[in-house]
């Protein structure tokens, strides 16, 4: 190619493409191009760049109409995606749905004031439900699907700063009273359910809401694995959810989170046309815009184009529409283009005469769309997203796409409507309106309340009144109407499902029979007790097993040919393993969830299965496998909502520990994961040792979730989760008479040693009590003391349990204080209690408070790393030589034998050298 003077490179021939097709596709008619690029030129000439630009588009959406392979817009010009002259007919009273959000928008408003009068101050926020009023407000009239309609309900992901607008509708249908009304965030002094929650808290308002939308970017996610799981249950004919909807309101600013973004390019691959997302741009985040120099609608729209999504924008108002239709030059939308969110938001409360100097005023074609215009109306020229007619247009059209998820990216101003509030950056943190505010504020919503009535309230409450004009007034009986028809009223969780007939004594029998001279690891044992459920007629169906992408990991590749993996699509492919017994296998039916390497993802899943007996009213068992370091620690907040959603169902650590997973090093060491599941009041943890354990954890949060007692007919909202391990041991028989309720309530005696001498008790859980059975047998032999041995197959119930009693004693003071399990299990055995797992010390030091006598404790304390195993725990100290010495160590404190035991003890174990057991070998096991 020749150069320019400047040395640039100078083409030979224009470019035709530069991006998005491959610039190698061969010309077949090189003279037919010619003629067309020729054309192009002249048009450019002759009509100018903008009429050029408005051909070209025009070509590429016919293009994309007629299916020719051209690549779409990354982003489109800052306008309506749908003209005036496509909306569709808008089918409500405009007048009543206005005076109705008015209502509504005063409420809200005075709710959160109220809640932060002197001497409550609990806080909310204001301007959020303002800014997008509008938005629910036309769904709520015209689209969110109730429970009662004859194709089911829509699933309505509420954005969490939302809810007081949320609370306030409802208070207008007769759902709430003017008094829940005012003890919003007041959940505990008033008495039970006397008041209303902070956000949507499904577990703090069970009747209420459905959905927790607050832990920010997680609506994203959960939203679009619950459009996916619709999706599944009608596959594989469990529910016909083809018609319900997954709406889910978000925030602009909340998109920053990476969750929010993380696992759309899932929704557009599986063509979840049920998923709608609808984004209130109001530009700001919470202490300023959101991107001051850039523009967050345009940047989403790019995002969201290029992972495959239907993107609408509703940017302006339809006041915008005639000035739009004045521009043939294309001045007024390049306007739009080129300025940035930071200055909108400063025309948002700056004058008429400011927005026509500086917006208009820059060209003479833009300020001439205008002179007639006086300021007042450039001042309310509308954003897109307080148009109800511009909104029902985009849902509408949302509703009528197919093939691909809709995102709705809305323009709207935060405080909408509230004079004090509107568009400043301080108004995520202005929680109070003065009297001076609400008047304004009830002026500007032409609300007929008085300044006497406004000011005698504020001197007896603090607060402004509430406003409703009574159930026979047209607007109340026009909501109820519009609920009616669409099937009552939303947000409603509704519990509908019916108990489960479980499984019998039968399918448990393999476990509790050991593995006789075979040595299995307990993923394997809980492995092999899935596969048994899956068989049964009444639950198989029902069981969701997920995984990120591990299935083999866990020796769960078995069920691939008949259970199959679950893709939308079936399997348009040859597997590269077809021709062998356990070959991959995809179907539209499938029952597994493959996740790929997306732990949030299989979580979101394990959420919409787990809470699938409220949401669709068919009761759902999401076994969720997965490295236990991947879990508590990866995804908590992600349990942590699925808790508060009520979800149900089992999550299993399979490769737990610090030290049994030894070949992967520090990231893959669990040494935690117990008190990270403390922390969460719906899980209940257990740590078993042995196949039998594994075979009564597993019934029993069977039959604790999805069977019915009287304490709850419905079932018990907790979850499970199970440490397993996949380093293969011997699994005994159950022992006859085995202690059930000690298994299940945490502790149960496993030996109790025969002979004279001192005496000690050795607890271990997991993995752990092989240690301790070597520890007794060396003790006994080696240096004449007695061990007895327990299996703790949970630290963290056992404290609970003591935390329990003790908060029982204190509220019973005069009564005879009541003993914690452990404490009560220990108490009729004598000597030094020696305590070990595969964990830091502080999980089993949860219970050291209620352990009875002397309690020494050994733990893998610190970070992971590669090695054997022999040479991981050896490092540690957690190994069966390491609780010999402490063992020892402990009696010896106590005087009951020579210290000089404990020294020769030391000596010959050398339990502070790792390099004692470099030729110890260790059996497979590892990933």
């Amino acid at each position: 190619m020749p150069t320019s003077g400047t040395g640039s490179v100078t083409p030979s021939q224009p470019t035709v493409i530069h991006e998005g097709l491959p610039t190698q596709l061969p010309d077949i008619d090189p003279e037919e191009t010619q003629e067309w690029l020729g054309s192009f030129d002249s048009m450019i000439e002759s009509g100018g760049r903008e009429r050029a630009r408005y051909v070209m588009l025009r070509l590429l959406e016919r293009a994309r109409e007629m299916n020719v392979g051209v690549p779409a817009l990354r982003s489109t010009d800052y306008i309506n995606t749908i003209p005036p002259e496509r909306e569709p007919w808008f089918p409500g009273d405009e007048d009543t749905e206005r005076r109705i959000r008015a209502f509504i928008r005063w409420n809200a408003a005075v709710m959160v004031s109220s809640a932060n009068r002197k001497g409550l101050e609990v806080g909310g926020h204001i301007a959020t439900y303002q800014s997008s009023a509008s938005l629910y407000e036309v769904g709520f009239n015209h689209f969110f699907r109730g429970k009662d309609h004859p194709g089911g309900g829509d699933q309505v992901y509420i954005q969490g700063h939302a809810s007081p607008g949320i609370y306030a509708r409802a208070f207008l249908e007769g759902r709430l009273t003017e008094e829940q009304l005012f003890r919003f965030r007041q959940e505990v002094q008033h008495g039970p359910h006397a008041g209303l929650s902070s956000y949507p808290h499904p577990r703090l308002m069970p009747d209420f809401w459905e959905f927790p939308t607050v832990s920010m970017g997680l609506t994203g996610l959960n939203s679009i694995y619950q459009a996916r799981f619709n999706r599944y249950l009608d596959n594989r004919g469990i529910k016909d959810t083809s018609q319900q909807r997954v709406w889910a309101f978000l925030g602009d600013g909340e998109m920053a989170e990476p969750e929010s973004l993380g696992a759309i390019r899932i929704a557009a691959r599986e063509e979840l046309d049920n998923l709608v997302w609808v984004v209130n741009c109001n530009l700001q985040q919470l202490d300023g815009p959101v991107t001051g120099n850039g523009k967050i609608i345009q940047e989403l729209e790019a995002n969201f184009r290029g992972a495959g999504w239907n993107v609408i924008k509703v940017i302006w108002g339809r006041e915008w529409d005639q000035l739009l239709a004045q521009d043939v030059d294309g001045v007024l939308v390049n306007k739009m283009n080129t300025t940035p969110d930071g200055q909108f938001q400063t025309y948002s409360v700056e004058t008429g005469e400011y927005i026509r100097e500086n917006f208009f005023g820059t060209d003479p074609r833009l300020r001439k769309m205008v002179e007639e215009m006086s300021d007042e109306q450039i001042r309310k020229l509308p954003r897109g997203g307080h148009d109800y007619r511009k909104v029902y247009a985009a849902f509408d059209a949302a509703t009528k796409h197919v093939g691909q998820p809709t995102v709705i990216l809305a323009h709207t101003i935060k405080g909408w409507t509230i004079d004090a509030l509107e568009g400043r950056n301080a108004t995520h943190q202005m929680k109070k309106l003065t009297m001076a505010d609400l008047k304004k504020f009830r002026d500007r919503l032409y609300l007929p309340i008085s300044d006497k009535e406004l000011e005698e309230t504020y001197a007896r409450t603090g607060a402004a009144p509430f406003f409703n004009p009574g159930p026979d007034s047209p607007e109340i009986q026009y909501m109820q109407e519009r609920r009616a028809q669409l099937g009552g009223s939303v947000p409603r969780r509704v519990l509908r499902s019916k108990p489960l007939t479980l499984p019998g004594d039968d399918v448990y029998q393999d476990l509790k029979q050991g593995s006789g001279k075979n040595k299995i690891a307990t993923t394997m044992a809980t492995v092999r007790l899935l596969r048994d459920w899956m068989k049964d007629p009444e639950i198989g169906k029902r069981i969701v097993p997920i995984a990120p992408d591990e299935y083999r990991t866990f020796g769960m590749d078995s069920m691939f040919p008949s259970a199959k993996v679950y893709n939308p699509g079936g399997q348009q492919y040859e597997s590269v393993d077809r021709k062998l017994l356990l070959s991959y296998k995809e179907a539209t039916n499938g029952q597994m969830l493959h996740e790929g390497i997306s732990e949030a993802g299989a979580l979101a899943s394990a959420t919409a299965a787990g809470s699938a007996y409220s949401t669709h009213g068919e009761p759902m068992i999401p076994f969720y496998i997965f490295y236990s370091m991947f879990g508590f620690q990866r995804t908590g907040d992600s349990i942590w909502a699925m808790a508060d959603q009520l979800a149900r169902g089992f999550l299993v650590g399979a490769t737990a520990g610090r030290t049994t997973l030894t070949g992967e090093g520090l990231q893959h060491a669990d040494g935690h994961s117990p008190l990270l599941a403390a922390s969460n009041p719906a899980v209940v943890h257990y740590d078993p040792a042995f196949a039998y354990e594994i075979s009564h954890i597993m019934r029993s949060g069977l039959e604790r979730m999805y069977g019915s007692s009287e304490e709850h007919p419905h079932g018990e909202n907790v979850i499970f989760y199970l440490t397993v391990y996949n380093e293969p041991v011997a699994q005994p028989a159950e022992p006859e008479g085995v202690d059930v309720e000690g298994i299940l309530r945490g502790i149960h005696q496993v030996s109790v040693a025969e002979g004279e001498g001192p005496r000690v008790r050795l607890l271990a859980s997991g993995v752990g009590f092989p240690w301790i059975d070597e520890a007794a047998r060396l003790l006994k032999e080696e240096w004449g003391v007695q061990a007895d041995t327990w299996s703790v197959t949970s630290w963290n119930e056992l404290a609970r349990d003591a935390i329990a009693t003790e908060q029982w004693s204190l509220n019973h003071p005069g009564e005879t204080p009541r003993t914690p399990f452990v404490t009560e299990r220990l108490s009729g055995s004598n000597g030094p209690v020696i305590a070990v797992s595969d964990y830091m010390r502080a999980v089993p030091l949860q219970i050291a408070r209620w352990v009875p006598d002397d309690y020494r404790v050994l733990g893998a304390d610190g970070f992971g790393f590669a090695d054997t195993r022999p040479a991981a725990r050896r490092f540690f100290q957690i190994d069966a030589q390491s609780v010999v010495v402490q063992a020892l160590q402990a009696l010896a404190d106590a005087g009951e034998i020579d210290p000089a035991l404990v020294e020769k003890a030391f000596a010959t174990y050398r339990i502070d050298d790792p390099t004692a057991t470099a030729g110890i070998k260790q059996e497979g096991g590892d990933a």
